[in-house]
């Protein structure tokens, strides 16, 4: 009776052991099958991208910009990230796809804010900008040139369409004197 328990434990056990084996098997050869599971798809190659951020007056680095950047797909933008620079005026980032265009916005606080369109075309890119201190605002209260329309002379831009941005003509056919400062009136019609 000892000696039939032990051919059926035996014979127990193979049946097993080949059943494990089977099942390992058919496992393994699952995993290999390109037609289960998802396919891996490899991330778009990616840019470094080193921004300077220098004073126009000097050349000296801006320490603790923020430098923005928009990633754009077409007119939409797709996001923003922010980096601050560090005390060489230097950002550096990394993740940026090959072939994508990002919209620049450096903001430093007592300059004016900067942005920019770039293609990312090239591995490797190094952007330097030097902000501009701000400007003097346009005011209709100070004298001007004759000329000179909203901070800009007319000369200044040549790709502005003629009268898109330059005021009317005055309705009374005399110059308008730039140097008399404008009624405190409203121009109404007489009342009849």
């Amino acid at each position: 009776m000892i000696s039939m328990q032990r051919r059926f434990f035996c014979r127990l056990s193979v049946f097993v052991a080949a059943c494990g084996l089977a099942v390992t098997l058919l496992a393994a050869s699952a995993q290999d099958s390109p037609k289960r599971g998802r396919k891996y798809k490899a991330p778009p190659a990616t840019a470094r991208i080193e921004v300077t951020v220098l004073r126009d007056g000097n050349g000296k680095p801006i320490e603790n910009a923020a430098v923005v950047f928009h990633p754009m797909q077409g007119e939409k933008d797709k996001g923003a990230m922010e980096l601050k620079t560090n005390e060489d005026g230097k950002t550096l980032i990394d993740v940026l796809p090959i072939g994508d265009t990002v919209r620049l916005q450096i903001i430093a606080k007592g300059f004016q804010t900067y942005g920019e369109d770039y293609k990312i075309d090239k591995p490797e890119m190094a952007i330097e900008i030097k902000m501009k201190r701000p400007g003097e605002q346009y005011s209709i209260y100070k004298p001007h040139d004759p000329g000179e329309v909203g901070g800009k002379s007319p000369d200044a831009d040549k790709t502005a369409a003629p009268g898109k941005d330059s005021p009317p003509p005055p309705a009374t056919g005399k110059p308008a004197d730039s140097t008399k400062p404008p009624d405190a009136q409203p121009s109404q019609p007489p009342s009849k």
